[in-house]
């Protein structure tokens, strides 16, 4: 395990959200919310188009944390949905350690666009190594 200490950050660079991605992951997960997979749906509503899946953005970064520390070291992992992740965009999911405490660190996590524009926020306590 690798052992970890207050700045270190991590990152991975999620697959583009295409269309298809949205459809195999509804199809997937269960969850076949219009918003997510109608264009139709989401103009009859006032939305442009259809948008990423917040749970979809939260297991990439969940695979941020398990590409990093092993899945049995993970103690508590959440999220707060804060913006829209737009269809064809590339994400990128960032971990880094706030503090390292009684062999736990704790971690502060984003999921960011492009633009700059977070679209979670959350913290995650793990084993330090």
């Amino acid at each position: 395990m690798t052992v970890l200490k207050p700045g270190d950050t991590f990152t991975l660079e999620a697959p583009k959200t295409t269309r298809t991605a949205l459809a195999l992951y509804a199809g997937a997960s269960g969850d076949h919310n219009p918003i997510h997979i109608d264009i139709d749906a989401c103009r009859a509503v006032g939305i442009d188009d259809v948008f990423t899946h917040g749970m979809l953005s939260m297991a990439y970064l969940g695979r941020l944390l398990t590409d990093w520390i092993p899945q049995e070291g993970i103690r508590s992992y959440e999220v707060r949905f804060t913006a829209i992740t737009p269809v064809n965009t590339v994400p990128t999911c960032t971990g880094t350690v706030t503090e390292v405490e009684d062999e736990l660190a704790r971690l502060s996590l984003t999921v960011t666009l492009p633009d700059g524009t977070v679209t979670l926020e959350g913290s995650a306590v793990v084993a330090a190594g």
